[in-house]
């Protein structure tokens, strides 16, 4: 196993692990790497000295660091949850119909959130409208 440093084309900088070098760059190839908290996948290794796990020795710390690693991501989901929660109008299932009303100039920009079905986000793609999808994280107690 190796752990790499990476970095997204907007410069956020995180953690993944990969069996060996020929899977990060396999991955990295056919875009399965995306950053956790914008989703790019113009994935690039940030500067580093890659970690490498040999033997059963590093076992447990390497599933110390996945845990750790998982846990910041959930964190940065929430982090971000709360930041639009706090910040942008929830528009429920008139997510499509509002981003639409916005784009055009028909009511004021604003940020929302809210649902779309995967129809109306392909629609909303395909007439310039931009948005992103986050699936969040599932809360628990």
């Amino acid at each position: 196993m190796i752990l790499y440093q990476l970095k997204c084309g907007a410069g956020h900088q995180f953690e993944a692990w990969f069996r060996d070098a020929a899977a990060y760059d396999s991955q990295s190839a056919d875009g399965e790497i995306g950053c956790p908290l914008c989703g790019d996948t113009a994935i690039s290794k940030a500067p580093m000295a890659p970690y490498v796990a040999k033997g059963a020795a590093r076992t447990g710390s390497m599933e110390e660091k996945a845990n750790e690693v998982a846990q910041q991501i959930f964190q940065a989901a929430e982090r971000l949850r709360r930041h639009v929660e706090e910040n942008c109008d929830d528009v429920g299932e008139r997510f499509a119909e509002e981003a639409r009303r916005i784009h055009y100039g028909e009511t004021d920009e604003r940020g929302i959130y809210g649902t779309a079905t995967d129809d109306e986000a392909t629609d909303l793609t395909d007439e310039g409208i931009e948005f992103h999808r986050v699936r969040w994280p599932k809360r628990n107690d």
